[in-house]
């Protein structure tokens, strides 16, 4: 099979088109025959060495990318999923070695796929997964009840507005962050509230709820800078493993997404949420996976709304 990978840590060129034998499923496994896989900022740490250690330690070529969509190809003893071989489907994957999401075929647990959603191709479909648990396992952290007020920044990205939206299904009050030519984009996300993002963002949801949010979800990666926000008692939820010291006992949880790799049920509740219109899938772009390095010179660029998607192209034959 075809696929992307790097052998050394480093820039966007680290990454090349590489030849490897289509894996097989063991039991409780199955394999997908992948169409699309997106580019995260998660694919671009491993790539450049943030996670080395992790990286490095089972022999490469090192494929990444963390969720996909495709046909489903091969099912290994043991599975009794409902689907069936050819199957539209999406799922997560754990990159390690040469497995991983930018390569024509996947194998993962059976737990980790369920059926892709009607009404949407499988480009958008692959957008879905990771971001979509991601956004899942910070509100069931954050844990609020109904009517209680979350702030959500970095909220025109794709997993902000993901939190923004499932929080909204959940009957949260939300107050967004968004620059000017994103407001409405944020808003048609369901936020209640919209204010300026950049620094100061901590003031004005101040401004907007004086006695400061029942919890915060930090998509924007602006750490202790947003905590001011949180009103004495609060949550937050942080990425990349980012975690403070609070003077006015602010819990602080870390997402750690791989965690619910094998939430079958909460994947397919996105599954339904994209159906019901619930969720909303963006896709900046598209690019073939030979040019995986263009999309992540491109996503570390900045600016991007919405998510980069590498293509796959089957041959009819190859089944």
């Amino acid at each position: 099979m075809h696929a992307v990978a790097f052998s050394e840590p480093g820039g966007p060129e680290v990454l090349h088109p590489v030849l490897l034998s289509r894996p097989e499923p063991g039991p409780g496994e199955v394999r997908v025959r992948v169409c699309a896989a997106t580019v995260n900022p998660t694919d671009t740490v491993r790539r450049s060495g943030g996670r080395a250690a992790e990286v490095l330690a089972v022999p490469g070529p090192y494929v990444v990318g963390m969720e996909f969509a495709g046909e489903l190809h091969a099912v290994g003893p043991g599975v009794a999923s409902g689907l069936k071989v050819g199957d539209p489907v999406m799922g997560m994957v754990i990159p390690s070695g040469p497995n991983g999401g930018y390569a024509e075929y996947v194998v993962v647990p059976a737990e980790s796929v369920v059926a892709a959603p009607h009404g949407v191709d499988l480009v958008a479909a692959a957008t879905v997964p990771m971001n979509g648990l991601s956004a899942q396992m910070s509100l069931d952290l954050i844990d609020l009840s109904p009517g209680q007020v979350l702030a959500v920044t970095g909220a025109a990205g794709t997993y902000g507005g993901y939190v923004t939206q499932i929080a909204k299904d959940r009957g949260l009050h939300v107050v967004a962050d968004a620059a000017e030519k994103d407001r409405q984009l944020v808003t048609s996300r369901g936020a209640d509230v919209v204010v300026e993002r950049g620094p100061g963002v901590a003031e004005r949801i101040r401004h907007a709820f004086p006695e400061g949010v029942d919890g915060l979800v930090d998509g924007a990666v602006l750490n202790d800078a947003v905590v001011p926000a949180i009103k004495a008692g609060g949550r937050i939820v942080t990425v990349r493993f980012f975690k403070g010291e609070s003077e006015r006992d602010v819990t602080y949880h870390l997402l750690k997404v791989r965690d619910y790799a094998r939430e079958h049920t909460k994947l397919d509740e996105l599954r339904d949420l994209v159906e019901r219109g619930r969720l909303t899938t963006r896709v900046a772009a598209t690019f073939p996976f030979e040019q995986a390095a263009v999309a992540h010179r491109r996503l570390e660029a900045g600016g991007v709304r919405g998510r980069l998607v590498l293509t796959f192209k089957h041959r009819p034959d190859d089944r």
